[in-house]
């Protein structure tokens, strides 16, 4: 009894420090609310922490302009997932409040506090906008996310009409307007939208002429937030990010971005359930947007740069290590640059070092450590400078300079390095034998030339050459060699061939390529699904089923419907279940989407998915 008693304890204590361990993630606090509401409407605001927070430490917004009408109501959970060896921890705390805002007009909520471990969190800021009551019926048309449908007829007006032709924007955010050569500059285009859309088709990449551009998107982490634009408020999306270094001078375009945007609408059904009464319908809807052309303007750097100037602009800090002030003939040293700061350090070229003509300077090498961000590019470049002094004597070398141009003081500055005096003492070897001095057209003691390291000795005596064989040329190996070498080469043309003839069949590409994307998409899913994000998950789940579909039947994402798919699937020898668990996977993704209830289902609905998605590609290549 006392060894089951010990047993118990020891696995609860295991259980206690793994849950500290696993509890250790990073810590997400974030607040959610709509974007749109009503005068006199109530709505709830959520702040969700992903950890356990410090007693008594949570403080809410001051919510100006709103009504408290409940809470705070908290709720926490707690989750623990064992596999195999695998042990993996989940926190949800959760602080809602009902507010019922007092006038019409942008409101902002300020940010929410609270304290983790002694460690503060804050929420960003949300704008909300507030719509009179005659302004609100369009705002509460707004859809939900659910399963793509296909409007036919007039419908198609009305559903149309459901989208303002502002509620889906691409904008061109550019930092600066007016900028000096070289001067960084950060572009991002944003995607602004008031409905929900469930895929983006680019149909153009950004351009960047007269521009060095480096991109500073990270795979995989889109920026998402919320912003007030133009009186309205929009969910934001981040699509592309780049830093921006102009090459040329003048008024520089940067081209507009085109892209179809696939959003969703929901429309009062006209097909009216005698039991249960009427409902509402979803529909897919694309619509083409494209970005402001942006101009800016490119001044050139002022005259009058000195000679050590190669084109550095920025603000940049110069340090140097000397070689010793004494050494022998014949042996090497180095000198090191180390350029550091903030600036165009892609560009930083090595500063220039004159050295005495009796030294031999070798090739600059260059390392650096950089870190690119959106304002702009830091870090270090550092150039060794190898040489050998092969002339004793004592020589007074010019300081290493490097000129720069200060983007806040609008001037050149030029660093300095100490003046060097370099003592070369004679060669350790006596400096006999080995130099050889060219005479007769008056060089002088610096231009000597150590050639006895430079010329190997030619080999005298009898030579003793012998026959090594048979020449391979024209021999039988030589053809087979040949031989084998023509029938790779033919049999490679075949293949590019075929490849060729592939790749112009743009739906045979697609089919074929059609699972690989699927399965990238389930993998992002199943990272939403670990992170207990319910609504990025059933939306990726919806776009991996539709994208799969569309990919594999070439049929475009804004034409699919459960039917076609349905027949589709029967023209390629998928059984009936097969299609109905399709259809009832959608279903089940369109209803959970915004279902609290259903969140702890979401690993049985990737588990389906996958599981269908593998059982259709196996029967369709058959």
């Amino acid at each position: 009894m006392k060894g089951f008693i010990a047993r118990i304890t020891g696995t609860a204590l295991l259980l206690l420090s793994a849950f500290r361990a696993f509890a250790a993630g990073e810590v997400t606090f974030e607040a959610s609310s709509p974007l749109t509401v009503a005068v006199g409407e109530a709505f709830r605001v959520e702040f969700a922490l992903n950890a356990d927070p410090d007693e008594g430490s949570f403080q809410a917004p001051s919510f100006e302009g709103f009504d408290v009408i409940a809470g705070p109501a908290e709720s926490r959970g707690h989750s623990v997932q064992i596999v195999g060896n695998s042990m993996t921890k989940s926190i949800n705390y959760t602080i809602t409040y009902v507010l019922l805002p007092q006038s019409a007009g942008n409101v902002t909520i300020g940010p929410a506090r609270i304290d983790v471990e002694g460690k503060t969190y804050r929420t960003e800021p949300l704008p909300i906008e507030i719509v009179n009551e005659g302004d609100a019926s369009r705002a509460q048309q707004r859809p939900q996310r659910g399963g793509p449908g296909g409007p036919d007829g007039g419908g198609q007006r009305d559903v149309q009409q459901q989208i303002g032709k502002d509620d889906i924007l691409l904008r061109a955010v550019v930092s600066k307007s007016s900028v000096y050569k070289n001067e960084p500059l950060h572009v991002a285009f944003k995607l602004y939208t008031r409905v929900p859309y469930v895929n983006i088709v680019p149909e153009s990449a950004p351009s960047f002429n007269g521009f060095w551009s480096q991109d500073l998107s990270a795979p995989g982490s889109a920026r998402i937030g919320r912003e007030s634009y133009n009186g309205k408020v929009y969910e934001t999306r981040v699509l592309f990010d780049y830093l921006l270094y102009p090459q040329q001078v003048g008024t520089l375009s940067i081209d507009p971005v085109e892209m179809t945007v696939v959003a969703q609408v929901m429309v009062q059904s006209r097909h009216v359930d005698p039991f249960f009464g009427g409902g509402h319908e979803v529909f897919n809807v694309p619509r083409k947007v494209k970005s402001q052309r942006a101009a800016i303007e490119v001044r050139p750097l002022p005259e009058g740069a000195p000679s050590s100037f190669s084109g550095a602009v920025g603000s940049f800090r110069m340090d140097t290590d000397l070689p010793s002030d004494r050494f022998a003939a014949n042996s090497g040293a180095t000198c090191t640059v180390k350029i550091s700061g903030t600036g165009n350090l892609t560009f930083v070229q090595a500063p220039k070092l004159a050295l005495p003509a009796s030294f031999e300077q070798y090739n600059v090498k260059t390392t650096e450590s950089i870190n690119t961000s959106a304002s702009g590019i830091s870090g270090y470049r550092q150039f060794e400078y190898p040489f050998i002094a092969r002339a004793e004597g004592t020589y007074e070398v010019d300081p290493i300079e490097f000129t720069y141009f200060d983007l806040e003081r609008r001037q050149y500055v030029t660093l300095q390095s100490k003046p060097m005096t370099l003592e070369v003492t004679p060669d350790v070897r006596g400096g006999g034998g080995d130099a050889v001095v060219m005479q007769g057209r008056g060089m002088s003691k610096e231009e000597v030339k150590m050639l006895g390291q430079d010329i190997r000795f030619i080999k005298l005596g009898a030579p003793q050459l012998r026959a090594t064989g048979a020449p391979f040329l024209f021999g039988a190996a030589y053809w087979g060699v040949l031989c084998a070498v023509l029938a790779l080469f033919a049999a490679i043309y075949v293949a590019l061939r075929r490849q060729i003839r592939e790749s112009q069949n743009a739906a045979l590409v697609r089919g074929k390529r059609a699972n690989k994307v699927a399965v990238q998409r389930f993998r992002a899913a199943r990272r939403y699904m670990e992170e207990q994000n319910r609504h990025a998950f059933y939306e990726e789940m919806l776009r991996a089923l539709w994208g799969y579909m569309s990919d594999k039947f070439n049929i475009p994402v804004a034409n699919l419907t459960k039917e076609n798919v349905r027949e589709e699937l029967h023209k390629r020898g998928v059984s009936a279940e097969e299609s109905q668990r399709f259809t009832a996977i959608i279903t089940q993704c369109d209803e959970a989407q915004y279902s609290p209830a259903a969140s702890a289902q979401m690993s049985d609905v990737y588990s389906e998915g996958v599981d269908l998605i593998s059982r259709i590609e196996a029967v369709i290549k058959r």
